[in-house]
């Protein structure tokens, strides 16, 4: 048969000679022509060529072999050495010419591979019957020899990964490359991918290629298959958790039931990978004893066999290893996936007692990552008990009943000793998670208050909070890490526990010991050591999982105890719009205790369909509450449900804007109506603006509306609540943020025009507007006290109406006084458009210009290429300068140097006789090495703990601290969504994972160099082996980075947008309710999460491409290596030495795999140190205190403020929004700024607190350059209103009084002045009444108070009001100004207003438009010029508003 298989081995060569011999003539022609599509044939083409090289050099090398030591060659090696030799010749050739034409190989290579296979198989096949002597094989099956054998698997490789792997594909390509582009296509990359191409990952290659020759982009990423898909996730788990009863609601269940099948497919993986890594410590004993045994005369067959044998199920280990490892990250996608689904769904469905918005992204961001990331490590379960039992087999067999016994009863007891560990770890992390969730809602709760603290100047105290915060994170992280690091000191010395414990008994009982049964079982225990040593690890994911589960399950007990009752909307079969029952309502539901009634409905009203219906009543009356009750937001705590017929829309009084273009935030998520939208837009007043702007209604608006102003924010919600042409209308007082002019125009366009057909209810404090509805409620401590038209409610005296229309007149009083010398005729036909009056000059774009332009094109900013050098040296030097590292290396030297010479002592004293004393020497040694080896190990953990504390404490106080020092554009520019995932995701990263990642990496190459070193003691050419592996390795590494690194960088992009779309739906969950926007919101979000499991999948797939690739070099050099050592002359070799070699030569691929993936993942996760220190190094504001510039204490003294010269633009490359503004505020008087919207009122008061510095000019404030001192002491000195009033989470207390400066008396003083008091003792908590996040618990103008009255307590010199009053009803109004005048006497008070009444008694009125001063002078005087500006203005509100009074005198 030899002769047989020489023939045509023969007939192959001439065929290959003369094939690539016609190709060269043929090739001439054709080298013109392009090549097409080979991007995805790189990676199964090369590995082609290497294993065909691979097998020419073992025929070649092993016929040289022969000749130098037998001077003579085998005829057979020879021919196919050339056979194989031209093989590879031609398809070098192949990939370059046939391969891009054809996309296939030749015909005549695949009959050589497919031939040499059944060959090679017969081969093997003859060589195990004739070994095992099972059958009689007849003469004609080949002989074998130590090539075939070797060359057997490589050939079957070969055929699997060109025939079965690629026929499917090459087809299928050719069809479908015209739709590559089509998304649905590019989610077939996957799902189209033959079976070798999933066992080896090449259906990566173009994705690959692509990131090799250019900067790999999001669009280059296919799309995620279909079964990984967000909405097919979420639909499996919601079907297996509605299925349960609430009480019984078991989440682990139910994601247990959604993902079994592909945990049952998952866990055949786990299972034959963990039976295939044990055949190797079952074989190793026969391996060493032929090693002893063998003489000079030995057969190497039985050698090769054994070698043979290992390599084959190493190999099916490697493989099974990398499905198990991606199929568990495919569910870990899913699992994440679905419960980020579930959180949304019920977020945005909670109308009441929710949980707060740090809490929610605390659910989505850690422990739903954490659940899904729990689905790789789940199989450890089960599979440590398969590998006791597999160790206690094979000991069983090497060393008899009671060693095995005393194994398997050891590692018990090491199991459970770690019940009391699990315990600590699960409660510290408990705390850990309560921690992060209070420092995560401190810190979204500075973001969006960042204006107003730098405003005050309490950024510092704030930071102090939020360090605190973490402090207290950080003490609970310590006792969390130090008892990771007794863990792991625990489970280092368990292996070491358990082979003294084993071989103790084996001297006790007298069991003999050979070197063949001692490396048996030290591979056995090492590899349980293996699964012992990721025990301390699976028990930390398991205990942060089950708390990560608890903490979702109950957030889905909550929502579903609470589910609200859906408001009803169907259409009336009568006229009527809404019908308001008798009923209780109350905010707070969690203390039935502390529930304070905010609104009592006494009788039934029915609202006709098209009235206008109008709320007014004093500040805190109740008004938005009945509002809210009518749309079902507030909890009902008796009575009958209110039924509103029809569809709804609201414009909430806290404005709430999407990020996105205008026009987005209009349409809504309608289709453009072209015409209408104009309608809108006019009736909206918002036409002038979009003009103004430089890419009109397609200009970006920032987070939460940053880049507009009131005004504009509010008219934008009340054009979308427009264009939804909804049938019910709900406007919770849309007035209070523009000026007269503006409202006017509103109500008589919106209203009174685009409304006149449909049901509207607005609550209001402009009595103007009342007239007009067709019914008035008048609400007061939470009760109608009136109801009925206005022309009614007017003629009751003592009415409520009555009384506040008083104070109303009070304030027109105030006009017409103003007014008694001037000459102008108030009764002048105004132009049919009042906003039109004022001529509108050149408006800043998107009113404060916030850098339009840059936000609209504004991406994460993401580094590209590698992680430079310098973020390692950053993180590597963070604690103390990098000081404990070479003492953490030595550590972990001495520890791995120790192990190794532990068990080379067993191997070496049990190979012969004689060679210890006695056995207590044989143990006693051995015992000393392993114990000295642990002490070690103690020293290591301790200081890797110690090192990741100071790390991640350096790191988050360096960014938190470059936060708050940055500038208010930065937090115009960044979306707080950006910021949240560094303080969450990224520090927790840092804290828990990289650190110990880094030093895996580095103890790992640590081991390998030990373990090289041993091998190449054994035999010098195995050193050279390792160079090339590694090298290839190495080449392996860097191709697969450039497209890695990519990946993981858009994973951290990707997730950003899946929070912001989370804050802002939280935000906005009732105006998404009211408009039935819920499914639009959600096909968002799950847009949103496929982008992010798009990025993921695919960087999981890249580090199983890698792996599977070089798991599969280190498996074959380890083979070569086996090879050797039995090739070797017994001689030449120490056989224990030899025999140890082999016993950790077992762990090579395990370790190799650890190395590249650690180096990788290093890489990937060294991400967010990269991304926290970008936020470290952002430019940052003036300093806060300038030494030798500081003011006196007393400073201002007297309050004057000189403008001189003053230009403020936003950005260089934007207009003046300020243009060279001079005037002087004199000291103790009272200023008016009045100006249209967007005429630079509010940058004007920006540029005072420095909050904007000056292009030119200055400002000085009592003699001093207010640019030449530092920003805290400018700011300290100044009280300010801000428009938008902030409240934080906490008490009246900390709220009045955050920096705590004040006795109870003062507070309760300046309460009592604010007409706070009787308010707040209401309860019986007093100043420790607690707030609610964003003070939701309070009404606007309640909140708007509550800031006034922070201002009134720190009595600065100079104030200023920022429409403070908008929100307040006008008799508090008029209230708070006398309070004002009365109390600031001695102050400068600047006041920025719409309502003319508040500016009109002001010493000095300001009115801006365009960015330049119009008019300057006293009111009077402003006055008596019928043409000024000024007297449009008071003359539009007095004919406005002398209507709406005359019913009433």
């Amino acid at each position: 048969m030899n002769f047989y298989w020489e023939i045509v081995s023969v007939f192959f060569a001439l065929i290959f000679l003369s094939w690539i011999l016609v190709e060269i003539v043929r090739g001439s022609r054709r080298r013109n022509a392009r090549s097409r599509g080979f991007g995805q044939y790189r990676g199964f083409s090369l590995s082609t060529i290497i294993l065909n090289v691979i097998i020419s050099v073992l025929y070649l090398g092993f016929g040289l072999f022969d000749w130098f030591n037998y001077k003579t060659i085998k005829s057979k090696w020879f021919f196919s050495a050339i056979a194989w030799i031209l093989a590879s010749v031609v398809v070098v050739y192949s990939k370059f010419t046939i391969l891009n034409r054809e996309k296939k190989w030749p015909v005549i290579l695949i009959f050589w591979w497919v031939f040499s296979t059944i060959i090679g198989f017969l081969c093997v096949f003859r060589y195990l019957s004739e070994f095992l002597k099972f059958v009689e094989i007849p003469d004609y099956f080949p002989q074998a020899s130590v090539v075939d054998v070797a060359s057997f698997p490589l050939s079957l490789l070969l055929c699997f990964f060109n025939i079965f792997g690629c026929t499917k594909n090459d087809s299928d390509l050719q069809v479908q490359e015209p739709l590559l582009q089509n998304e649905n296509n590019e989610s077939q990359v996957f799902t189209g991918a033959g079976i070798w191409s999933r066992i080896s990952f090449q259906w990566l290659n173009e994705l690959f290629e692509t990131g090799r020759v250019q900067k790999l982009e999001f669009s280059h990423v296919p799309s995620v298959p279909v079964s990984e898909r967000a909405d097919n996730a979420a639909n499996v788990l919601e079907q297996s958790l509605w299925h349960q009863k609430i009480e019984d609601a078991s989440l682990t269940s139910a994601i247990l039931h959604a993902t079994w099948k592909s945990m049952a497919i998952n866990a055949v993986f786990a299972g034959i990978n963990t039976a295939a890594s044990y055949t190797g410590p079952f074989l190793i004993t026969n391996l060493v004893n032929y090693l002893l045994e063998k003489s000079e005369g030995t057969s190497f067959e039985y050698g090769f066999l054994l070698a043979f044998i290992i390599f084959f199920s190493k190999t099916l280990e490697s493989v099974t290893q990398r499905q198990w490892y991606f199929g568990a990250h495919r569910i870990g996608l899913r699992v994440q996936a679905a419960l980020t689904v579930l959180i949304y769904k019920m977020s945005i469905s909670m109308k009441y007692s929710g949980p707060n918005s740090g809490k929610i992204i605390n659910l989505i961001n850690v422990d739903a990552e954490r659940i899904g990331d729990c689905c790789l490590h789940i199989h450890g379960v089960w599979l440590l008990p398969l590998q006791v039992f597999l160790a206690f087999a094979i000991l069983y067999g090497n060393l008899g009943v009671a060693p095995a016994f005393a194994t398997l009863l050891t590692t018990v007891l090491v199991v459970v000793c770690n019940v009391p560990l699990v315990k600590m770890q699960k409660s510290f992390e408990s705390n850990i998670m309560e921690a992060k969730d209070s420092r995560i809602k401190k810190t979204s709760e500075i973001l969006k208050s960042m204006r107003v603290l730098k405003l005050h100047g309490w950024e510092q105290r704030f930071l102090m909070k939020l360090l605190q915060l973490r402090e207290t994170e950080r003490s609970w992280l310590k006792r969390y890490l130090y008892t990771c690091s007794a863990v792991a000191f625990l489970f280092w010395t368990s292996p070491t526990l358990v082979s003294v414990v084993t071989f103790g008994v084996c001297i006790l009982v007298k069991t003999p010991l050979t070197a063949g049964t001692v490396l048996s079982t030290l591979a056995t225990l090492r590899i349980l050591q293996e699964a012992i040593y990721n025990l301390p690890e699976l028990i930390s994911i398991i205990a942060r999982t089950k708390v990560s589960l608890y903490r979702v399950c109950e957030f889905i007990k909550e929502d579903r105890r609470n589910k609200p009752i859906h408001c009803h909307t169907s259409k009336a079969s009568s006229n009527i719009g809404i019908k308001i029952e008798k009923g209780e309502y109350t905010w707070e539901t969690s203390d039935r205790n502390l529930n304070k009634l905010v609104l009592k409905i006494m009788e039934k009203l029915s609202v006709v369909q098209g009235y206008k219906v109008a709320i007014c009543g004093s500040v805190g009356s109740g008004k938005s509450s009945l509002l809210y009750s009518i749309l079902g937001e507030i909890p009902r705590i008796s009575g009958t449900r209110i039924k509103v017929y029809g569809t709804k829309a609201i414009v909430p009084q806290t404005s709430w804007i999407q990020t996105g273009t205008v026009r987005d935030n209009v349409l809504f998520g309608k289709n453009m109506d072209g015409a209408f939208y104009e309608h809108v837009l006019k009736a909206c007043a918002l036409d002038q603006d979009i003009k103004m702007w430089a890419n009109g209604d397609l200009s970006l608006i920032g987070e939460r509306g940053i880049n507009l102003s009131g005004g504009q924010k509010q008219r934008i919600q009340l054009g979308r609540a427009v264009y939804s042409d909804s049938d019910v209308y709900f406007l919770d007082d849309p007035f209070s943020a523009v000026d007269a002019h503006t409202g006017t125009h509103l109500f008589k366009k919106c209203l009174m025009q685009l409304l006149s057909n449909k049901t509207v209810v607005y609550t209001t404090h402009q009595l103007e507007f009342l007239e007009a509805a067709d019914l008035v409620l008048v609400i007061k401590d939470g009760l109608i006290a009136q109801s009925g038209k206005f022309e009614d409610l007017i003629k009751n005296p003592k009415g409520e109406l009555v009384c506040q229309l008083a104070a109303y007149k009070k304030s027109i009083n105030q006009l017409k006084t103003s007014q008694k010398d001037n000459p102008c005729d108030n009764s002048a036909p105004h132009a049919e458009d009042g906003i039109e009056e004022l001529k509108e000059q050149q408006r800043e774009p998107l009113s404060n210009g916030k850098l339009q332009e840059k936000i609209q094109e504004e991406e994460e900013e993401a580094e590209t290429g590698r992680v430079k050098w310098g973020v390692y040296s950053t993180f590597l030097t963070s604690a103390y300068g990098g000081a404990f590292i070479p003492i953490i290396l030595l550590c972990h030297v001495f520890f791995q140097g120790l192990q190794m010479a532990s068990n080379y002592w067993l191997a070496w004293a049990t190979e012969k006789q004689g060679r210890v004393n006695s056995n207590q020497q044989l143990i006693g040694i051995f015992i000393l090495l392993s114990f000295g080896s642990s002490a070690f190990i103690l020293g290591r953990a301790v200081f890797l703990s110690t090192i990741a504390l100071e790390t991640g404490k350096n790191l988050f106080h360096g960014m938190t601290t470059a936060i708050f020092r940055a500038p208010i554009s930065f937090f115009d520019l960044t979306p707080s969504s950006r910021i949240l995932s560094r303080c969450s995701t990224d520090q927790s990263t840092i804290d828990t994972n990289i650190p110990y990642r880094v030093a895996g990496l580095v103890f790992a190459i640590i081991q390998l160099f030990f373990v090289i070193a041993l091998m190449s003691h054994v035999a010098w050419e195995i050193f050279l082996l390792f160079l090339l592996v590694i090298g290839i390795s190495l080449w392996y590494q860097a191709y697969y980075i450039t497209t890695a690194r990519e990946l993981a960088r858009m994973v951290g992009i990707r997730k950003a947008p899946i929070l912001h779309h989370f804050s802002e739906s939280i935000t906005g969950a009732t105006t998404i309710r009211c408009f039935n926007q819920e499914d639009r919101f959600l096909m968002k979000l799950l847009s949103l999460i496929d982008d992010y499991s798009r990025v993921a999948f695919h960087n999981a797939a890249t580090m199983e491409w890698l792996s599977v690739r070089t798991n599969f070099l280190f498996n074959l050099v380890f083979f070569l290596v086996l090879i050797i050592l039995v090739s070797l002359p017994p001689s030449t070799i120490d056989p224990s030495l030899a025999g140890l070699a082999a016993t950790y030569g077992l762990n090579l691929n395990v370790l190799q795999a650890w190395i590249i993936w650690n180096m990788c993942n290093v890489e990937n996760k060294m991400i967010s140190v990269e991304r926290i220190l970008q936020f470290t190094n952002i430019p940052s504001e003036a300093p806060l205190v300038i030494e030798k510039c500081r003011p006196n204490p007393e400073w201002p003294s007297h309050g004057r403020i000189e403008l001189e010269n003053l230009h403020v633009q936003y950005n260089p490359d934007l207009p003046m929004v300020l243009k060279g503004i001079t005037c002087t505020f004199p000291g103790n008087k009272k200023i008016g700024i009045v100006g249209r919207t967007g005429s630079g009122k509010s940058t004007l008061i920006q540029a005072l607190f420095r909050v904007m510095e000056p292009s030119r000019g200055r400002i000085v404030i009592d003699g001093i350059d207010i640019s030449e001192i530092g920003l805290l002491d400018l700011r300290s000195r100044l009280g300010i209103i801000p428009q938008d009033p902030t409240l934080f989470q906490g008490t009246i207390r900390t709220n009045l009084d955050p920096l705590e400066q004040h006795t109870d008396k003062e507070i309760w003083e300046v309460l009592n002045k604010c007409r706070l008091a009787e308010i707040i003792r209401q309860d019986i908590r007093l100043l420790d009444e607690p707030v609610s996040e964003d003070g939701q618990n309070w009404s606007v103008g309640q909140r708007q108070l509550v800031c006034l009255a922070r201002v009134l307590m720190n009595r600065r010199k100079i104030l200023v009001l920022d429409e403070a009053t908008a929100s307040i009803d006008i008799a508090t109004d008029n209230f708070i100004q006398q309070m004002i005048k009365k109390d600031t006497s001695g102050c400068t008070v600047i006041t920025v207003a719409h309502r003319i009444p508040t500016v009109i008694d002001s010493d000095l009125v300001l009115v801006l438009d365009g960015g330049n001063i119009v008019e300057y002078d006293a009111p009077a005087r402003l006055l008596e010029d019928s043409s000024s500006s000024f007297s449009k203005l008071v003359a539009e509100f007095s004919s406005r508003s002398s209507r709406r009074t005359r019913g009433t005198s």
